[in-house]
C-alpha cells in the first residue's frame, strides 16, 4: 500500500497542521485525563473521600440481588483484568507490526500504510487497546472520575482517528480509501478483511514496547488474589 504519490505538507498546510497537533500531544492528553479521573474534584466537594468505582459497582450488583458482595468484587476485578489483558494483547500485536519507534514517536508517520497483522481486522488496534486500558484502570477511580475518563478518552480517540484518516486519505490516495472500505474502524471483524501481506512481526519489540500493560495485568491479578 505504498505506491501512491505523496501530497506534501506544502500542498495542504492547514489540513496537515491540525492532525499534527492532535497526534503530537496524545500522551499528554491521556495523562491529564487519567489524572483528573483519579482526582475527580467534583466528588470531593463535601469533604469526604470518594470510594472507588470497583466497590461502587460491586455494591450496586449486590444491592440488585445478583451476587454476594464477595462475588461482585471478584467479578468486577475479573472484567477489568480481562480488559487490561485484551489491551496488552492487541497493542503488543499492533506494536510488533508497526514498531515502537512509530507507535511512540511524536511525529505522524504517513510514508506507508500497515495493513497486516491486527490491521487486517481493525484499522485502529492501538486506539482500541487504549480504550480497553482506560476501562480497566477506571475501576480504581471514583465513579464520577471513571465516567469522565471513559467519555474523555472516547472523544479523544474519535478526534485522533478522524484527523489521521483525513491526513492519510490526502497523502496515500485511493489505496488508503480502499483499505478504509474493507476494514472496520473500531470494532474488529471476526475474520480478516484483507489478504495477509509480507510484513514480519517483531514480537520482542512489541512485548517490550507494551510491557507496562503486561505489568498492569499481572498487578491486577495479584491484587485481585490478595483482595479481602
Amino acid at each position: 500500500l505504498s505506491n501512491v504519490p505523496v501530497v506534501t505538507r506544502e500542498d495542504c498546510p492547514a489540513l496537515m497542521k491540525f492532525p499534527d497537533l492532535l497526534f503530537r500531544f496524545r500522551r499528554v492528553a491521556l495523562i491529564v485525563v487519567f489524572a483528573v479521573g483519579f482526582w475527580a474534584p467534583w466528588e470531593r466537594l463535601g469533604g469526604a473521600h470518594p470510594g472507588s468505582t470497583w466497590l461502587w459497582l460491586a455494591g450496586s450488583l449486590t444491592a440488585m440481588g445478583f451476587f454476594t458482595i464477595a462475588s461482585s468484587t471478584v467479578l468486577v476485578i475479573a472484567l477489568a483484568t480481562l480488559a487490561l489483558l485484551m489491551a496488552a494483547l492487541v497493542r503488543t500485536w499492533a506494536n510488533a507490526y508497526l514498531g515502537s519507534d512509530v507507535v511512540y514517536d511524536k511525529e505522524f508517520h504517513s510514508d506507508r500504510v500497515v495493513a497486516d497483522g491486527p490491521y487486517r481486522y481493525v484499522r485502529n488496534p492501538l486506539y482500541l487497546g487504549t480504550w480497553l486500558l482506560t476501562a480497566g484502570i477506571s475501576i480504581l477511580m471514583p465513579p464520577g472520575g471513571a465516567l469522565f475518563a471513559i467519555v474523555a478518552v472516547t472523544l479523544l480517540i474519535v478526534a485522533w482517528v478522524m484527523a489521521e484518516e483525513r491526513r492519510l486519505t490526502v497523502e496515500r490516495g485511493e489505496v488508503y480509501t480502499a483499505y478504509l472500505k474493507k476494514v472496520p474502524r473500531f470494532f474488529p471483524a471476526m475474520s480478516p478483511r484483507i489478504p495477509a501481506g509480507t510484513a514480519r512481526p517483531y514480537w520482542l519489540q512489541g512485548l517490550l514496547g507494551e510491557i507496562h500493560l503486561s505489568g498492569m495485568t499481572i498487578t491486577y491479578l495479584l491484587f485481585a488474589h490478595r483482595y479481602n
